[in-house]
């Protein structure tokens, strides 16, 4: 009888997913939306799985759930939730499955999260973060930086004002492999992010064992820039994997005494250089080293640190002669212009940017390992003085900038890459072994991280399917949720003056470069027309970044304009009427989606551009 009851049991835990199937798709049938049958289909047999699953546990066991395991199984539960909604949204919005299909393989990949026993819980937050990744990187609308990026690799050079070119080739790469699809531009974040952690993994091993490895690859999956920078396609992305790559090659040369890593080292510092130019901060750091201590100092008579220069400058060649060629428009734009910029005091944003990037547990942990005075052997010593600097060389020149100049999100993001180590090795250390703050620390570690898997899940389902009860933030700039459905009316618009007058019209975002770069990828794609165009503000003296040579002024003479703005105040700006024959109406659109309003947009035609007032 007692078998019988137990397989009967185990029976109700295997329908469970089937009720939630076939719950998702009666709650589809009676009109519910896609966001909210998944919920509720999913609450429904993750409770039921839940229930069934504590009955067929042992008599002995308490039958109200202890605080822990039941934080423990709300926290897994919505963590499936998040994941199931990605699979869910790819299947169905963007390859154009049936839901009614979809949801097999959606509440297939909830039930990977939730009924498996994990033996390691950290095995199974880098297996989740690596997966939500994956899953929304072709769902996710695409940020304006990485449309704007994205238009580098439609012109490709050796270098843009802002920035060098490794961006705009590896995602002309995953275009040509994937499509002109948000996966398609992504794809090379993900590779770079995948480097960074293998990269993180390697050197945490050679500094402290296994376990801190292990430790280190938890981090560099959770931290919110490593995780960032491994789902969104930025210069940062193959930073943070050039960066991660050179500092176990220089710490194999200069703590393993290896002389042919000197040779990757180059390689990678090379390839850092044509993704960002501040890697070379950590060039410095390592030249720091060998003058501080004594027994690197043995490489200045060597040749393989003189190698490894010649091979990153030999990399970084070609972006010196665009450069030479384009008036050093680039090295200035990243030099002198920022430093002619108004001075300000920004010192607290560099601290706020930090705690942002590595979370208030990973400051307090950088803290205490750059600060601490414990006694060390020589090793010892060595190790944490190569990793000290090669934070604190890059920290420092942020740190002096910020005090009379502005300062970015994620400058000090790669540098933190030297420091994952040790934080995991304190992290994986018994508490018998720590006191103080260092026990603290420890301790918020495994809460920091899962809030971190939780915070991650519901941001990107917010902006894949949405949350319920929760709008849709107007700022899309900075939170994408309406790119699709502005380039969609745009189009639209465009295609309909098309069909009435004949001609076409080159598309004007009046922002720096957002709206410009949003519309060039989504719009390209849906417009009949054969040559959809976008400029931007340019065209009437703002601010043009690579857009005065993509599409220079004096080109578009007697073009008619379409002007996109999100204030009609942009639309009255005296400097446009000087520039055209005559305007048209400004019209007031509302961008929703899902039905849910987001903002108000603004457009009116301009007819016969001049380049400047007096043609």
């Amino acid at each position: 009888m007692a078998l019988a009851a137990a397989d009967a049991r185990r029976i109700g835990i295997l329908l469970a997913p089937l009720i939630d199937v076939s719950a998702f798709c009666a709650f589809l049938s009676a009109g519910e939306s896609l966001r909210a049958a998944n919920s509720y289909a999913f609450a429904i047999g993750y409770v039921l799985s839940l229930l069934l699953r504590r009955r067929d546990a042992s008599a002995a066991e308490p039958v109200p759930s202890q605080p822990l395991l039941l934080t423990r199984a709300v926290a897994v539960g919505f963590m499936a939730l998040f994941l199931r909604a990605g699979v869910l949204a790819l299947l169905a919005q963007r390859w154009g499955w049936a839901p009614q299909a979809a949801i097999f393989l959606a509440a297939a990949a909830g039930l990977m999260v939730t009924a498996p026993r994990w033996r390691n819980a950290a095995v199974g937050i880098i297996a989740y973060a690596f997966a939500l990744r994956l899953v929304y990187a072709g769902s996710v609308e695409m940020m304006p930086e990485e449309t704007y990026y994205w238009n580098y690799s439609q012109h490709l050079d050796f270098g843009y004002l802002d920035h060098p070119p490794m961006v705009a080739w590896l995602i002309r790469i995953g275009t040509a492999v994937f499509g002109q699809t948000e996966f398609g531009v992504r794809s090379g974040a993900l590779c770079s992010g995948a480097i960074t952690s293998i990269f993180i993994y390697k050197l945490a091993r050679n500094l402290y064992g296994t376990a801190a490895a292990s430790g280190a690859l938890l981090l560099a999956q959770s931290l919110p820039f490593f995780f960032l920078s491994g789902l969104l396609m930025t210069p940062d992305a193959i930073l943070a994997a050039a960066w991660a790559a050179s500092l176990y090659f220089l710490e194999r040369a200069l703590l393993g005494g290896q002389a042919r890593a000197w040779w990757f080292a180059g390689l990678c510092l090379g390839i850092g250089m044509i993704s960002k130019y501040s890697i070379a901060l950590l060039g410095a750091a390592a030249v720091a080293f060998m003058i501080w201590d004594p027994r690197s100092r043995r490489w200045w008579r060597r040749p393989e640190p003189y190698i490894a220069a010649c091979i990153a400058l030999l990399i970084f060649l070609p972006v010196i002669v665009w450069n030479a060629q384009h008036d050093w428009v680039s090295f200035a734009f990243q030099t002198s212009r920022r430093l002619a910029e108004k001075p300000q005091f920004a010192l607290h944003k560099l601290i706020g940017s930090i705690i942002v990037l590595i979370t208030p547990t990973g400051a307090l942990a950088a803290l205490e390992i750059l600060f601490s005075r414990k006694q060390r052997d020589l090793e010892s010593t060595r190790r944490r003085r190569l990793v000290g600097l090669c934070v604190a060389i890059p920290l420092s020149v942020f740190a002096a900038f910020s005090l009379r100049h502005e300062v970015k999100l994620d400058w000090t993001g790669p540098s933190w890459a030297a420091l994952l180590p040790a934080m995991a090795f304190a992290m994986t250390r018994s508490e018998a072994q720590l006191q103080g703050l260092s026990k603290w620390i420890r301790a918020a570690w495994p809460a920091t991280i899962a809030g971190l898997a939780l915070v991650y899940g519901a941001l990107l389902q917010y902006l894949v399917l949405g949350l319920p009860g929760v709008g849709y933030d107007k700022h899309i700039e900075a939170i994408p949720v309406g790119w699709r459905s502005l380039s969609r009316h745009i189009v639209e618009t465009a295609d309909s003056y098309h069909r009435e007058n004949g001609g076409d019209l080159l598309v004007v975002g009046m922002d720096r470069y957002a709206i410009a770069s949003e519309l060039a990828f989504y719009g390209g794609t849906r417009s009949k027309l054969s040559g959809f165009e976008t400029a931007n503000s340019h065209l009437f003296g703002g601010m043009s970044l690579m857009y005065g040579q993509w599409m220079p002024a004096r080109a578009q003479q007697g073009r008619n304009l379409l002007l996109v703005a999100w204030t009609p105040e942009e639309l009255e700006d005296p400097n446009i009427a000087a520039r055209v024959e005559r305007l048209g109406p400004i019209e007031d659109d509302l961008l929703t989606r899902d039905g849910i309003s987001i903002r108000h947009y603004y457009h009116r035609l301009a007819f016969n551009y001049r380049s400047s007032p007096e043609e």
